[in-house]
């Protein structure tokens, strides 16, 4: 049995794989974990990162905390150009990715000096659980969203056989065994349209996960009980799955040290405690120019404090060159243009809130005192960073599996308010921004939000002992095999 911190004893002598799709938002929560069996449990972990020939979110990772136990590898960059056209989903290049770097990972898995006691891969890298086979190791998928995302996923191939048709034209709920049901408006990307390539490479993904030893997923029972309970107690849902489901969460970034310079936290230690909106849509949050336009009209309308990662709507908008060599003053206006701010916006608004370009310390802005609310893309790691600091949230779901996160913490969670209709089905208005702001920010909703926010936030810091017993049975499962 693995020892505690654990002890050092047994689980100090693992070594595990784990592999990461391409993009920040994939290696963060590689890197989270890896960087936590390092410190809690002693366990040495080699990540192999899979590259493309232009990788620059991967400059925003910052290096591990435990060079000695964990190692990063990038391997070489794949090539799918001629795989692709301009016309292929986000989720159809990234199947083909890991699909081209299989061989890769194979051939880096053979020349370690060190042999590996368990491979970990994440969602878009299951595929390679056929190499853990080859090396006669345990095989593990890392589900870096919710537990929820995890059973619509496995449970598509059933839903794949009752349904005909498109299911955004459904006219009741998809039910999924134990599980909230989903509204079809809200399914996954790879779900909008059956006759895609995405669709048919998202079907095999929920087949292949259920090939592993178990899954780990970034949640805790406090977030998502009812689908936690469903993996281990309903028939159908354990036919389907039959791999032990592990909740492991919540995992996030730590903060950077104290004393680093960060540019908004002079401006964000003179504000009023809770006071200011953090607004960002992630790495790969992008608005439309008419829709940014509405949201600079919001923002200025609720006449709310903020802080606003903001980025340029169109291919050719205004660089960090741009933003620091003109800034305010003189420029406003060309910065106006090329942002799609409403005429003179900084100018109005300079007594009440920042403008970060392209992007923003999330962790340590969204821990700092002052801020009270976050409107966000709803993408899984944003909307940890957001419970564990304790701050309700406006939900903005743009891509991917966000439009279930919204719904789980508007429906289930009750930390987070949302427009009416889905921001990628209509431009929100600027006057619907206001309402959601102003409710947020001054409103007794808002309030109940915030509350239950910090409630959260202190069941999160509780669920850490959960947490470290699932890793524990997972590194004891490996131990047992290894010998």
């Amino acid at each position: 049995m693995v020892g505690s911190a654990i002890d050092g004893s047994s689980s100090s002598k693992l070594h595990v794989i784990i592999l990461s799709s391409p993009g920040a938002g994939h290696l963060i929560p590689v890197l989270v974990l890896a960087n936590r069996l390092a410190a809690e449990h002693g366990v040495r972990s080699t990540v192999l990162v899979v590259t493309t020939a232009i990788s620059p979110e991967s400059n925003l990772v910052n290096p591990p905390r435990d060079e000695e136990l964990v190692e990063i590898i990038r391997l070489p960059p794949v090539d799918i150009s001629n795989l692709v056209d301009p016309s292929t989903k986000v989720v159809t290049q990234l199947r083909l990715m890991m699909r081209e770097a299989v061989p890769l990972v194979r051939s880096a898995v053979a020349a370690m000096d060190r042999r590996a006691d368990a491979l970990f891969v994440d969602l878009f890298g299951s595929e390679s659980l056929q190499i853990a086979v080859e090396f006669n190791i345990p095989k593990y998928v890392y589900c870096t969203s919710t537990a929820w995302f995890l059973a619509l996923s496995v449970y598509c191939p059933i839903l794949d056989e009752k349904i005909e048709g498109q299911y955004v034209d459904e006219p009741g709920h998809l039910e999924i065994p134990g599980c909230k049901p989903v509204r079809p408006e809200d399914v996954v990307d790879p779900m909008l349209d059956r006759g895609d390539q995405q669709y048919r490479e998202y079907l095999r993904m929920g087949k292949e996960f259920t090939f592993c030893d178990g899954i780990l997923v970034n949640t805790c029972e406090d977030l998502e009980a009812k689908t936690l309970r469903a993996f281990r107690e309903n028939e159908a849902m354990k036919a389907v799955l039959e791999p032990p489901v592990y909740p492991i969460g919540p995992l996030t970034r730590p903060a950077e040290p104290s004393g680093l310079k960060i540019e908004p936290m002079d401006w964000l230690n003179k504000q009023p405690n809770g006071s200011v909106l953090f607004v960002s849509f992630g790495s790969g949050g992008v608005l439309s120019a008419e829709q940014a336009t509405e949201l600079a009209w919001g923002l200025q309308l609720s006449q709310q404090r903020f802080v606003w990662v903001i980025r340029p709507p169109t291919e050719g908008g205004a660089d960090d060159a741009f933003f620091t060599a003109n800034g305010r003053g003189s420029s406003a206006e060309l910065y106006d243009h090329y942002y799609y701010l409403p005429r003179g916006f900084l100018d109005k608004t300079k007594n009440m809130g920042i403008l970060l370009p392209k992007w923003g310390q999330q962790v340590e802005i969204l821990a700092h005192p002052s801020i009270g609310g976050f409107m966000s893309h709803c993408g899984w790691n944003s909307t940890l960073e957001s419970i564990t600091s304790g701050v309700p949230m406006i939900a903005w779901p743009l891509y991917a599996e966000q439009r279930m996160n919204a719904a789980l913490l508007v429906e289930e969670l009750g930390v987070a308010v949302r427009p009416e209709v889905l921001p990628t089905k209509k431009v929100v208005g600027r006057e619907e921004i206001e309402r959601m702001v102003r409710t947020l920010m001054e409103h007794k909703d808002g309030e109940a939000m915030r509350d239950r926010a910090q409630q959260l936030k202190t069941s999160a810091t509780k669920a850490t002992n959960m947490s470290h017993q699932s890793m524990c049975k997972i590194l004891s499962s490996i131990e047992a095999k290894k010998k």
